[in-house]
Parts: structure tokens; sequence; C-alpha cells
């Protein structure tokens, strides 16, 4: 019994070394995690500012990044150091194994693209508690696993040699006794009694064995498992940015064989457009049937693979294909989206771009050629493609192709008036409430094309053009109101918040205003929460001006930023249009409903209207009511139509 309380007690002692052991091993692992999870962030934040246009794009670039990379905090500052998006948690990490990961909080500033201009600084920390938990559970489970496995077996063993001991002792004892008793012939033992022996202790090592591997085996798929559940794009089930960023650096920048293929991105063009007036839950199955489109016309090729990459973005990748080649897939989904768009009422469903590569190109040049191409697809006709050849580019500044193209594209729509006018009328919820019909602008190519509008007013306000842009939609909307008679109606007009800002624009603005008065007080002019907040002091000035000769202001998309009531009250707005988020899915989130009456509430109070947008169920609508909104706009209502 003693040799057997030393055996336990080594074993004990041999178990805590393991474990502590396996503890320092999965904290260093965990340490090497996070860093190459910060260098990965750091590089997609790169690549995704690049592709930032417009200061209004800051918003939704902080908001995406968030939740694409799982951050815990994220804060942008400009070049003046002001905050203008703060995002945090609560920093709730397990100390006892990651009592450091909050430190991990660098500063990033962007070397390229628009990025840049803006002077932005960007400060994030990774967000790591559930990486954290499961580090805690691996080590709890290893540990019971090293507990069970380094005692139990060990004691069963010594348990199974000493009993088979004390019986081969009893055997070998009879066996004496008998050839003393009985003068056996030979005068040997029967060997069979230790070969008996052997046999009970040999199945038993067997077992461990296999149980050892098969919880190996386990762990190793458990892992696999977890790792494809953070590469994957929920919406889609396609891999999502990370796992593009990956599979292109080792499988081909990075490759041991040369390699070659074509590489497409395609960008859903009217997202933002079904998200505010459908809603986001249209929005999510308008991306699903895209990716649909996507893999029934890639699934010829063989080894391709697709990835989302954030919204609006799809990439292909096609090895071994050249870019000859890839001009049939561009023709395929061009005329896969088209007959798609016949079916769900819209103007456009998505452009391609496409390049080639080859092993060792590195990613971010690719991409903003890429951009290039698809710039360029954006401008030609709706759902077109474009392929950018290597030979197309001059002094690698490839950027200037895509912007001197739809440069040309805008002038031509400012020069000949190529511009539809649409209109949705808001529904007042009840008959003391104040609403009135908002007016949409669509932008035509000379051969009658309906350009995507969100990329139109995008690369307007790249190209310094968005001042001419609302001026051309201003003017043709007080022309269609004196033409059809419309005086005793209300219209909605969309204006950019840096037309807004330009003083130049607001002088233009208030003169062709007063011109005529009558046709001024019938207006309210849009302008998103957001593009106010950049400059408090120019969007009093252009309120004011607003105010002054008889027109009203509405700020639209409301509760996406972090405005406090005191800034209304500063500015006087007239409506507030409550951003979609806020409407769906409204009759079964409380938490909205209850946050729609507290803005119902105080804003009645300095008497502001308040307007929902996105409503797309009846549901919704009756919700919306019994908050006491005063207004509501959404496809449910009506659906926009030619003025």
């Amino acid at each position: 019994m003693a040799g057997l309380t030393r055996f336990i007690t080594i074993q004990v002692f041999f178990c805590l070394l393991a474990t502590a052991l396996t503890g320092y091993m999965l904290n260093s692992a965990l340490h090497q995690y996070a860093n190459s999870q910060q260098l990965k962030v750091q590089r997609a934040i790169d690549l995704e500012l690049a592709q930032i246009t417009t200061e209004q794009d800051i918003e939704a670039f902080a908001k995406n990044i968030k939740l694409q990379y799982n951050l815990d905090k994220l804060v942008i500052k400009d070049k003046e150091n002001e905050t203008i998006f703060s995002n945090q948690g609560n920093l709730n990490y397990l100390p006892f194994l990651v009592k450091h990961l909050q430190n991990y909080k660098p500063f990033i500033r962007s070397q390229h693209g628009a990025g840049s201009d803006l002077g932005l600084k960007i400060e994030f920390t990774l967000r790591l508690q559930q990486t954290a938990e499961i580090v805690q559970n691996a080590f709890l489970i290893l540990f019971l696993i090293i507990l069970v496995l380094t005692l139990v077996p060990f004691i069963t063993l010594k348990l199974t040699l000493m009993q088979a001991s004390n019986r081969m002792g009893d055997a070998i004892s009879n066996m004496v006794d008998k050839y003393i008793e009985n003068d056996s012939k030979d005068g040997k033992l029967d060997s069979s009694l230790a070969d008996n022996a052997v046999s009970n202790i040999f199945p038993s090592i067997v077992r461990l064995n296999g149980f050892l591997k098969r919880k190996q085996k386990d762990i190793e798929s458990s892992a696999l498992d977890i790792k494809r559940e953070a590469y994957k794009d929920t919406v889609t089930g396609l891999g999502n940015r990370n796992l593009f960023i990956e599979h292109y650096e080792h499988q081909i920048e990075n490759a041991d064989k040369p390699c070659f293929g074509t590489l497409a991105v395609i960008r859903c063009t009217e997202l933002n457009l079904i998200n505010q007036t459908r809603g986001y839950q249209q929005g999510d199955e308008y991306i699903k049937d895209v990716s649909d489109l996507i893999t029934q016309a890639i699934g010829t090729y063989s080894g391709s693979t697709s990835y989302r990459l954030n919204s609006s973005d799809f990439a292909v990748l096609l090895i071994n294909v050249p870019i000859k080649e890839a001009e049939k897939l561009g023709e395929v989904l061009q005329s896969k989206f088209t007959e798609f768009q016949q079916h769900v009422e819209l103007t456009s469903v998505a452009n391609t771009g496409i390049v080639s590569f080859e092993t060792g190109k590195p990613l971010s040049p690719l991409l903003a050629q890429v951009d290039t191409a698809l710039s360029l697809a954006q401008s030609k006709t709706t759902n077109g493609f474009h392929i950018q050849k290597e030979s197309d580019i001059i002094d690698n500044v490839s950027a200037s192709f895509g912007n001197q193209n739809w440069r040309q594209v805008i002038d031509d729509v400012l020069n000949n008036n190529r511009i539809q006018l649409m209109i949705q009328t808001i529904m007042p919820t009840s008959r003391s409430a104040k609403a009135y019909s908002e007016i949409f602008a669509r932008f035509k190519t000379s051969d009658e094309h309906i350009l995507p509008t969100s990329s139109f007013l995008a690369m307007s306000e790249k190209l310094n053009q968005h001042a001419h842009v609302d001026r051309l939609v201003i003017e043709e909307a007080i022309n269609a109101i004196k033409t059809r008679n419309l005086n005793d109606q209300f219209f909605g007009v969309n204006v950019s918040a840096k037309s807004a800002h330009d003083e130049q624009f607001s002088i233009w603005l208030e003169r062709r205003l007063l011109k005529d008065n009558a046709i001024a007080a019938k207006l309210i002019f849009e302008v998103s929460e957001f593009g106010l907040q950049q400059n408090v002091k120019a969007s009093k000035r252009f309120i004011d001006m607003i105010h002054r000769v008889g027109a009203r202001i509405t700020v639209e998309r409301f509760g996406v930023g972090l405005t406090s009531f005191k800034f209304f009250r500063d500015l006087k707005p007239d409506f507030i249009k409550m951003d979609a988020t806020y409407t769906r899915g409204l009759e079964e989130d409380k938490n909205n409903q209850y946050f729609m009456r507290l803005m119902v509430d105080l804003a009645h109070r300095i008497g502001v209207t308040v307007l929902a947008e996105g409503v797309e169920s009846q549901e919704e609508k009756h919700i919306i009511e019994q908050l006491c909104l005063d207004g509501a706009q959404g496809y449910y209502i009506e659906k926009p139509k030619e003025i």
C-alpha cells in the first residue's frame, strides 16, 4: 500500500506539471493569435480606407469595420484630432489567462487613398473575450483530460499489475508445491501461467492508446470548425474578407509554384437604396440572390472560389484562367444580372471589374486596379463589366482612368440634363400631421441607361461636382412643380452636406428660391444627420438661410449618429426622419419601440415633426401609428414613381 501511495503522489506531481506547461503554452498561443489578428485587421482597415471617397463614407466604413472584424473599441479622429466616430464596448477579459490583451491599441494612419487626404486616425481594440473564453474552456477540458489520463490509467495499471503479480505468485507457489509433491518429470515450470498474466495487462494499454488518438482527432476537428465559422459570411455562407486575404497571400502571392489567374470583383449597386427604401431584410435577400447568381456563373470554372468582401462587394478568384477567357464570365454575369433586374424592379443589380494576377503580385495594388475597373464598368452601362489590362496602366496611376471616365459621364449628365425625377409619398399618420412627398433623382447615360445612383453621387463628391449635381436636381424639381401645376403640394429634395456647407452654393440657392418665393414655401430640403454634424457652424448658417426664404429642413437618417437634442434646439430643423434601421422588425423589437417613442416625445416638445422611413409591412405601419410618429414612408406605403 505504501508503494501505491508513493506512486499516486508522483503522478499527481506530473499532472500538475503538465497542467502548468499546458496553461503556459495556451497563453503564449493566445498572444500569438492576438498579434496575428491585429496585423490582419490593420491590413484590412488599410485596404478599406483606400475605398473611402467622402466624409459621408466614414460612418458606413466604421460600422462595417467594427462588425466585420469584431472590434471592441473603434475611434476615428480627423486631422484636427477631433473625434468623428466613437464606439466602445465593455472590456471584460478573463484575467486568468489573458490579462494583457487590452493593451493592443495601435494608432493607424492610412498611407494611400482618400483616407490619407482626410487625415484620419484610427484607434481600435480587438474583441478577444470570446477567444479567451474558448481558450479557458479548452484549458479546463485539457486539465480534466490530463488528470484522467495521468491518474486513472496508471492507477488501474498499478492495481492490475499488483493483482497479476499476486496471481502469478500464487500460481508459482502452487506449481512449486505441486512440483515438490508430484516430482515433475522435466523439472520445468509451465510458462503459460506468465503468458496469462501479461494478457491481462496488454488490452488496457491498447484501449488507452486508442482513447488518446480519438481525443486528439476531436480537438483538431473542433479547432477547424472554429476557424471555418470565423472565416464565414453569415448572410451568404461564403468565405469573408479575412479568408480571401489569407487565401490570396498563401496560395497566390507567396505560392511555392508559379500560378496565374483572374480576379473579378462584383459590386452590388443598389444595396444602400434597398436598405433605405425597402428595409434591411430585403437588402439581405438581394445580397443572397446576387451570391447565387455569381455561384451559378462560376460553376463551369474548375477551382474557382468566391468571397464576400464587405456589405456590397464580392470577389471571385479564377485560378489558371487567362484574362481573355474571363471576358466570357463578365458577359455571363451581365446577362444574369439583367435578367434578374427585370423581376425585382431595380434600375440595376451589380457591376463587375476584372483584372489578372500572377504569383508574387501584392494584393493592395491589385485591389486598386480592380476598383478602377469597377469605376469604368459603372459608368458604361447597366450591369456592365470592364476588364482592366496591364497594358492600360501607365505610370501606375490607374485610379485616374476611372476618375477621368466618371468625370466625362458626370459632365455629360450636367450639360445635357440627363436626369429623371421620381417621387414617393410620405403618408401622414393623422389629419393634423404634416407630411410631404420626397423627390428622388435618377441619372442617365447618353444611351438612356440608368446609372447607379449611389455610385454617381459618390463620384460627383469625389470629383467636387456635388454642388453642380444638386443645382441640377433643384432646378429640375422647381421646373416640374411649375409645369405640372403642383403648387398645392409639399416636396422634399435631397441636398448633400458638402453642398449645404458650401458658401457659394448657399448664396446661389437663396437667390434661386427668392426668385420663386411661392415654390420655396413648398420645399423641404433633406440633409443627413451625419453630414450636418461635420460642420455645425456651416449647418446652422445653411438652415437659417432656408428658413429665411420660407423653405424647411429635414434631418434624415436620424439616430445613426451621436447627435444630442441640444444640437437640434440650436439648428431648429422642421422634421427628423428616423433611419430605416429603427423601422426594420419594429413590431418585435421592444428596444427600438422604446427609443422611437422617446425620440417622438422629445422632438414634439421642441416642435419637430418625426417621420419614419423604410416601412415595409402592415405591422410596422401599425406600430408607427401607435408610437405617435407623424408620417411613414416606404414600399408598403407607396413605391417610387415618375413625377
